[in-house]
């Protein structure tokens, strides 16, 4: 259920309509605009309109993409989790406006077509300090509405063979890679074997949209997670601290 993309809804009044999802969010997605339009073209899906959308034609899309599609175009700030026993949807809105409200925005040099590892993604440019500021007042500000992670959830994430800051994060927060260990990034592949990464680079390079220089982290967006696995944005917030 697509509820507003930018605006003027009271939290109290968002949160009556919050109770379809099994999981909710905090990322960065960027203004409607020619990054967002490459973005969810791109993946396929559009979450800020909450759509699927003709994707360009790519040899094996469907493979490349299929481990960011379900999320869409974003970067993550507080990574999905289900709402705690004795927490609600119409308490977690007006949680997530209060965090805005009183945290500033941030801001990088720019943001850059990156390889991390074996996957391609959009990162900041110069010192991204301010950005991990943000990022962490979501994680520790929101908290007391993440239920803990199932013992299955927590034996997936060590798979990844996490090191000791990783798994006290993962026992402490839920996740491993939050605080000290953030790294800001807006997903663009799976994991892509070696000799495709350059193929994928060279198509991103062919239909990216000039990158932001400066780019501003001045808004959150509150996402939720449908019955088809898919999130779509509930409400953008406005960082005004």
């Amino acid at each position: 259920m697509k509820l507003s993309s930018t605006g003027c809804k009271e939290a109290e009044e968002i949160g009556e309509f919050m109770s379809d999802y099994s999981r909710y969010a905090l990322y960065f997605l960027p203004e409607p605009g020619p990054l967002a339009d490459f973005g969810a073209k791109w993946l396929g899906w559009d979450a800020q309109a909450a759509q699927v959308c003709k994707p360009y034609a790519l040899p094996d899309w469907d493979d490349i993409t299929m481990t960011p599609r379900k999320y869409g175009f974003h970067a993550t700030l507080k990574p999905p989790f289900r709402l705690t026993p004795g927490q609600g949807a119409k308490a977690l809105a007006a949680a997530v406006a209060d965090l805005a409200a009183h945290t500033a925005p941030a801001q990088a040099d720019g943001l850059a077509l990156t390889r991390l590892g074996s996957f391609l993604a959009l990162t900041p440019l110069g010192d991204a300090s301010e950005i991990g500021r943000v990022a962490s007042a979501c994680v520790t500000g929101l908290d007391r509405f993440r239920a803990p992670p199932t013992e299955a959830e927590l034996e997936r994430r060590r798979k990844s063979r996490l090191s000791p800051a990783q798994e006290a994060h993962l026992t402490r927060w839920g996740y491993p890679y939050v605080h000290d260990q953030f790294r800001f990034h807006m997903t663009l592949s799976g994991r892509l074997p070696a000799d495709r990464l350059a193929a994928v680079e060279t198509h991103l390079n062919a239909h990216l949209p000039p990158l932001p220089r400066p780019f501003r982290l001045d808004s959150v967006c509150l996402l939720g997670e449908r019955a088809d696995t898919r999130f779509e944005l509930i409400h953008r917030y406005t960082l005004s601290g």
